[in-house]
């Protein structure tokens, strides 16, 4: 089949991120004989116009759109992504089957479908049962049975399952090269799956609970073509967790160290799964910035959010970047179930105590079907049934509601090292754009130690 694959983020704040999704389906398409042609709508000036042209040139027997985002999950400054969406699709409508995917889509697959107009969906990953799809529709065949595949005008569809042997992203047929350029980084995945319960998040069940791990000599091999063909400075590994289990990720490390590969790198970390030798391994193999998605300061909502560590993991893995050189964020979220205003005070001083590079707040958490987040939020009526999650909606804790963004800009106005997306501090789409006019290599929060002074809306006027 001739097949048009549609990357449909256009979103480039903080950088443009590489349709990591979309070039894993890539290569078992080729390999199944179909003949594809890419559109990438983050660079598109005009996608309207691009689809048309496209569909024109290269009239496509299939048309498979990936949805990385839904939204820019940012209160109070959020923004949907679905309008846009929907009008590409509908660009497609009548010319050929329309195939939806990727993992915003999975969020709310149903909603999804029929919002956006699509004709078939497929729900979590697709490498294997893509291919599956496409031959059935072909050969005019039923598409009972498929697991994860929705059609449209179907509500009921049979749950996906996961991939066993995770392969290799296909990116020779993106524009990798401005990727490189404009974003800083490429993204590489070590593993998938998720067995910890933080209570908002989607990755156990986008991924599964069950952790598979890619081959090693496979990852060299990834990291090296990266490197050597593509000409790759610096990594983002995008694994939920990139250090456990703590043995794969030491035993990645030292194999990095031993290929002799000349890039540098950062990862999501969790503070309780982080020794002296593992730290020591990871930066000599080319790790510079750790992330730890701590999310409080509060020992209290670390429970509230079902959290795996306590305050002193945070700070003990703080302690080991301080005596190592390397440069680390903490990522925290402000809102949730029992916040108050004394455990956001209490996340202000756990910071200021263990002195990060950079902190990134949040303020607000995104509620996505399926969590245990969502239902709280159902049981404490802060939303109800029929209440559409299409639109971003928001936990705020009830004891905060009304002053949160207030003392989050003022307490974080009073120090420099912050920066909160959603109430523009230390951060706007512009200051993003011009950083990445300079060679930054790297997350743009390492920058942080070289701000003068907090800022709100900089660059803007403000």
């Amino acid at each position: 089949m001739d097949i048009l694959l549609v990357s449909a983020n256009r979103e480039k704040s903080p950088y443009p991120v590489f349709p990591l999704g979309l070039s894993y389906l890539a290569g078992p398409l080729q390999t199944a004989g179909h003949q594809l042609r890419i559109i990438d709508l983050c660079f598109a000036d005009a996608p309207e116009t691009l689809m048309r042209d496209e569909l024109a040139s290269f009239p496509p027997e299939a048309v498979i759109f990936s949805i990385r985002n839904i939204d820019n999950v940012t209160y109070p400054g959020s923004r949907s992504y679905l309008q846009g969406v929907r009008e590409t699709v509908g660009l497609c409508r009548g010319k050929a089957p329309i195939i939806l995917g990727g993992s915003g889509y999975s969020l709310m697959p149903r909603e999804l479908l029929d919002f956006l107009g699509g004709d078939y969906g497929i729900v979590g990953e697709g490498e294997e049962i893509l291919p599956r799809l496409l031959d059935r529709l072909v050969k005019g065949a039923s598409l009972h049975g498929l697991p994860g595949v929705l059609v449209k005008g179907e509500n009921e569809f049979l749950p996906p399952l996961p991939v066993e042997k995770i392969g290799k992203p296909e990116r020779s047929l993106f524009q990798y090269a401005r990727y490189n350029r404009e974003g800083g980084m490429a993204n590489l995945q070590t593993k998938r799956g998720c067995p910890f319960s933080c209570i908002y998040c989607t990755y156990p069940i986008l991924e599964g609970t069950r952790l598979r791990l890619r081959n090693v000599d496979d990852i060299i091999a990834e990291i090296r073509e990266l490197v050597e063909q593509n000409g790759a400075e610096y990594l983002y590994f995008v694994d939920d967790i990139f250090n456990y289990p703590m043995e794969f990720a030491e035993q990645l490390c030292r194999a990095m160290i031993a290929a002799g590969l000349a890039i540098h790198w950062s990862a999501f970390i969790n503070p309780s799964f982080i020794t002296p030798e593992l730290i020591r391994v990871m930066v000599e193999a080319g790790c510079d910035a750790f992330e730890f998605g701590t999310d409080s300061g509060s020992p209290a909502m670390l429970r509230n959010l079902g959290k795996s560590f306590a305050i002193d993991d945070v700070r003990n893995a703080s302690a080991l970047c301080r005596e190592y050189g390397v440069d680390f964020a903490h990522y925290i979220l402000f809102g949730g179930p029992g916040e108050t205003e004394a455990t956001v005070l209490e996340s202000f001083e756990l910071m200021d105590e263990v002195e990060p590079t950079a902190v990134i707040g949040m303020t607000g958490i995104r509620i996505y079907p399926g969590t245990p987040l969502h239902r709280q939020a159902l049981a404490e009526g802060v939303i109800t049934l029929e209440t559409s999650l299409l639109d971003p909606v928001f936990y705020l804790s009830p004891a905060v509601r009304d002053s949160l963004c207030g003392l989050v800009t003022s307490e974080a106005m009073k120090r420099r090292n912050w920066v909160v997306p959603g109430l523009e501090i230390n951060m706007s789409d512009a200051m993003m754009a011009a950083l990445r006019h300079f060679p930054v290599r790297g997350p743009l929060w390492k920058l942080m130690k070289r701000l003068g002074k907090s800022r709100v809306r900089p660059m803007s006027g403000a």
